[in-house]
């Protein structure tokens, strides 16, 4: 029997002995680890993973206008980070342009505002796309952005076919957790497997969707919750994209994922490790993929927003440090480190340097990098991860038993699971249960670090709808016009739409205008 089972409990409940030994392995150990590379990729994903080739550093940023993002890029790629990763705002995010009634007061404040190829220009300005790698974290507007990216790129003089990056473009986590969605789901996964198709075929580099457990997390998800979610959202997208005529050995080696990494070290390592495992099965043995791509479970990590304190913000960079040392040893491909004053407004330069550090520290000086899945063989970890599965392993089949991911956030399932999820650790926090440094233990009125913090200004709406409201002067209005009656008719059809997205933007159409005439072929989601 294993050790003392009783002692403690993660985050997500799991039993943690308080001495793990042999007898806490799991019986079929050889099977589950294998090699790394190999099925079921336990491991990691790559056979020498960081000995070869450390992780991305892809800090997320993005505020203001396009111009201000781009000086924020240039600085991060002369710092050392090797991809870029775009935060845009709100209303590009949910398709409104700046002017629209609709983006008062949130226009470049929590990312950059994007309305139009011109702004496209200016934040890639003087950076090749052929030559770095970008994430762009949107997902109702993800193809339309997409197609900006992809415009701007040709004009360049890149070929889309050796573009690298990601679009998020998982809009189920928006229904469970977060809310930025636009279609309703039907209408929304359609938009997402057309650009599967259209992306297989034009941009074979790119990844067309990184299915995000951070979301579910932030809203107060457990770990187990968090990868259970997650792999039924996948499932969904598979299932969705094969009924579409797709190849799963396709599409399927463009999949990746975005989690969260939090507090509970230990868990975190044995989430990441188990997530390779389930996935892989998933691919082989419920969808039949042949090609190894197909079932890597490869995927981006930031550290836990919601773990962030504006009380004493400095102890946040230890909480990021671990969080990001957890991230690594569970065999992420690319890693987002928070700003330390990231509770209190969007990371200054200085703070975002400070955590790229964070970053190139454990890799080029902590040693954990020279041996591949360092932890492997431990009996705390290699018992974790097999319950960290198995626990994700029961909720995803309760989630099939009620018809699929779909069926089950129509239902209200997935946001219930997350809301109670979300009350308990509350409840634990203002009970004292769950220690937070510097809140609910160890707080002081006297030891406050005063931090500069950046400010978007409020002017930045009024630059951004003098720039529209000229391009809309100035534009081509024929071209627009019937650019934009194409995308309607795919719309309402059942021809692909991304291609006359695409079309619709190099005619200078706008981010607003292409989501508002897909509203109205599709309309809205009430929630």
């Amino acid at each position: 029997m294993p050790a003392d089972t009783a002692a403690a409990e993660t985050t997500s409940g799991l039993a943690v002995p308080t001495v793990a030994t042999e007898a806490d392995l799991p019986s079929d150990l050889d099977g589950r680890l294998g090699e790394p590379g190999q099925f079921p990729f336990t491991r990691g994903v790559y056979p020498e993973m960081y000995r070869t080739r450390l992780w991305t550093m892809r800090q997320y940023a993005g505020f203001s206008t396009a111009a201000e993002s781009n000086a924020r890029y240039h600085a991060l790629l002369a710092a050392g980070a090797r991809g870029l990763s775009v935060a845009f705002d709100l209303p590009t995010q949910i398709g409104y342009d700046p002017d629209d009634p609709m983006a008062e007061g949130e226009v470049g404040k929590v990312g950059v505002s994007i309305a139009s190829i011109e702004d496209m220009r200016r934040l890639f300005d003087g950076i090749d796309l052929e030559k770095v790698t970008t994430s762009m974290t949107i997902n109702a507007t993800a193809p339309i952005l997409l197609a900006l990216y992809v415009a701007v790129a040709k004009e360049q003089g890149a070929d889309p076919k050796k573009l690298g990056g990601t679009i998020q473009n998982d809009i189920l986590k928006e229904y469970a957790a977060r809310g930025t969605y636009i279609y309703p789901p039907r209408p929304s996964m359609r938009f997402i497997t057309d650009t599967f198709a259209w992306c297989a075929e034009h941009t074979p580099r790119w990844n067309t969707i990184s299915i995000s457990g951070y979301h579910i997390r932030e809203a107060g998800a457990t770990a187990v919750e968090e990868l259970a979610f997650t792999l039924a959202d996948g499932i969904a997208y598979v299932e969705a994209a094969l009924d579409a005529g797709l190849d799963v050995d396709t599409f399927g080696t463009r999949l990746s994922f975005f989690f969260n990494a939090h507090n509970d070290f230990f868990e975190e390592v044995a989430k990441f490790r188990a997530a390779r495992t389930l996935w892989a099965e998933i691919m082989r043995d419920r969808f039949g993929a042949t090609d190894p791509k197909a079932m890597m479970l490869r995927f981006h990590t930031q550290t836990a927003g919601s773990t962030l304190q504006a009380q004493q913000p400095l102890v946040n960079v230890p909480r990021v440090t671990l969080q990001a040392l957890a991230a690594v040893l569970g065999g992420t491909q690319s890693l987002h480190t928070n700003g330390f004053d990231e509770a209190l407004a969007l990371p200054t330069e200085q703070a975002a340097t400070l955590a790229l550090r964070t970053q190139q520290v454990i890799g080029h000086e902590s040693g954990v990098t020279e041996s591949v899945d360092p932890l492997a063989g431990s009996y705390l970890v290699e018992r974790l991860t097999a319950d960290v599965e198995t626990a994700a392993r029961r909720l995803i089949e309760e989630i099939d038993a009620m018809g699929g991911a779909v069926a089950a956030i129509e239902d209200g399932f997935f946001q219930d699971r997350i809301a109670q999820s979300a009350y308990r650790a509350q409840r634990e926090i203002e009970a004292g249960e769950r220690v937070v440094v510097g809140v609910n233990r160890f707080a002081s009125d006297g030891d406050e670090a005063e931090v500069e913090l950046l400010r978007v200004s409020d002017e930045v709406r009024e630059e951004q709808v003098a720039r529209v409201q000229a391009l809309r002067e100035a534009r081509d209005a024929g071209r627009w016009e019937a650019a934009m009656d194409a995308v309607e008719r795919a719309a309402r059809g059942d021809e692909n739409v991304v291609p006359h997205v695409l079309d619709a933007v190099e005619a200078e159409a706008t981010v607003g205008e292409i989501a508002g005439r897909l509203r109205e072929v599709w309309g809205e989601y009430a929630g």
